[in-house]
């Protein structure tokens, strides 16, 4: 029997009270070693994420020749970028999807072989949906089975028009890369607005860069920028307070220095349709990103049909949208989020099965999942099935519930949230972190 991190969760009966700022942006902090490490000179990164998937992105950085250094005390970053080298091993990214797709882009342009890797879970995602792109533009791209490892291999990129076949953020970003390095424009087209991320830090880095009408066209032969910049709050981790502050009755929450880029934020615009007491205030803007404050007040929520442009701008929050379905006054449907299949966990069939336990009545769809509310859920033992998401998901649902919750394999949390049981105890939820015996569970 090995040793596991459990997360033990106590409905305590209580609101949630108080003042919040969640950890610096995943999407960002990836982003930001990455386009930093191409830019001639020094960047200057405060607030970054250190979590499991982008310690894993600054790793590989490190292994391609990047300096950087670690300032703890001022909490920032420092990278001298503008030359790669050629890895002496394999670039492990462990469970970073993100670093791992974005980094597939960089280096299919480089003068260096290399080979990308990552975890057992990493190794089942699919990257044909890069690999076809990238060849494309003349990538010399081997990999068996169409999923990692890749062996990249030197070549001469040139630009292309790509319509994006399935909407997302990293192959856009991985072909807008890999745009960087070849000859010629570079143009991708999204059947959905995805977040912007990679472009909106490109631009604030001097590219030049065209977007519109669901289009971005990059010019080849750019010279970036250093970065100088403060990584806001993560949007995807204020979720989880929110929604449960939104469903604790008496609640109410500020959550400030959040990232509120409106390509990510498509959970407000869910709940609002729901009937959530949201109110939103920019305050201010980091690398193009608007940052700002929520403050959440307890509501009952309205069942509500979802679907088409909104679920592209809500992907990772999703499982937990399924947790406030519990709880709301009559149908929820949601439609058109296949996506959620090929995450860290097949994210539909896991949460539905989770839920199930804990007593929940829903239908799961190939697409998404039909529920109606509100329910009452009972606590369980539940599996975390190695995704962040769902881990904090789950914990959710068991502040709802009636008797306690245990979640096995709670050590994924660090993966995007590290503080998260801590964050979420300050507010007034009942949270226990613990090392114990791993065992079944379902």
């Amino acid at each position: 029997m090995g040793e596991s991190k459990v997360l033990r969760v106590q409905p305590t009966g209580e609101s949630l009270q108080g003042r919040a700022t969640v950890p610096g942006d995943k999407s960002l902090s990836h982003r930001a070693v990455l386009l930093g490490m191409l830019a001639e000179g020094q960047t200057k990164i405060r607030g970054w994420l250190a979590a499991g998937d982008t310690e894993a992105t600054l790793s590989a950085c490190r292994a391609l020749g990047v300096s950087i250094e670690r300032d703890r005390d001022r909490d920032e970053i420092r990278l001298q970028g503008g030359a790669l080298r050629e890895p002496t091993e394999s670039l492990d990214l462990r469970n970073a999807g993100t670093g791992f797709r974005l980094l597939a882009g960089i280096l299919a342009g480089q003068d260096f072989a290399s080979t990308l890797d990552g975890s057992a879970q990493l190794r089942r995602r699919p990257m044909a949906r890069i690999i076809q792109p990238l060849h494309t533009m003349g990538a010399n791209i081997h990999a068996l089975g169409d999923v990692a490892p890749l062996k990249i291999r030197p070549a001469r990129l040139h630009g292309i028009f790509y319509h994006l076949p399935v909407a997302s953020a990293q192959v856009k970003s991985a072909v807008l890369l890999a745009g960087l390095f070849a000859y010629g424009a570079t143009a991708v087209e999204e059947p959905q607005a995805t977040r912007d991320h990679t472009e909106r830090m490109l631009a604030s880095m001097g590219a030049d860069l065209v977007r519109g009408q669901g289009i971005v066209v990059l010019q080849s032969g750019q010279e970036l920028r250093p970065l100088d910049l403060r990584v806001p709050g993560d949007f995807s981790s204020a979720a989880f307070p929110l929604v449960a502050a939104t469903l604790l009755t008496g609640s109410d929450i500020t959550l400030t220095g959040v990232n509120l880029n409106p390509t990510r934020t498509g959970l407000l615009d869910a709940l609002g349709e729901m009937g959530a007491d949201l109110q939103v205030s920019i305050t201010g803007e980091e690398a193009g990103e608007p940052v700002g404050e929520l403050r959440v007040r307890s509501a009952t929520l309205q069942g509500a049909e979802l679907g088409g442009a909104l679920i592209p701008r809500m992907i990772d929050e999703i499982p937990l949208l399924m947790v406030a379905a519990t709880q709301a006054v009559g149908e929820t449907r949601l439609r058109e989020a296949a996506e959620l299949r090929v995450k860290e966990s097949d994210r539909l069939a896991v949460m539905a099965a989770a839920l199930q336990q804990m007593g929940a009545v829903l239908e799961e769809r190939e697409d998404g999942f039909v529920m109606s509310g509100p329910q009452g859920l009972r606590g369980a033992q539940l599996n975390c099935h190695d995704d962040h998401r769902i881990a904090m998901s789950l914990a959710i649902a068991g502040m709802l519930a009636e008797g306690d919750t245990t979640l096995l394999g709670a050590e994924c949390t660090n993966d995007s949230f590290p503080g998260f049981a801590s964050l979420m105890s300050g507010l007034g939820a009942g949270m226990q972190e613990a090392t114990g015996p791993e065992s079944e569970a379902t």
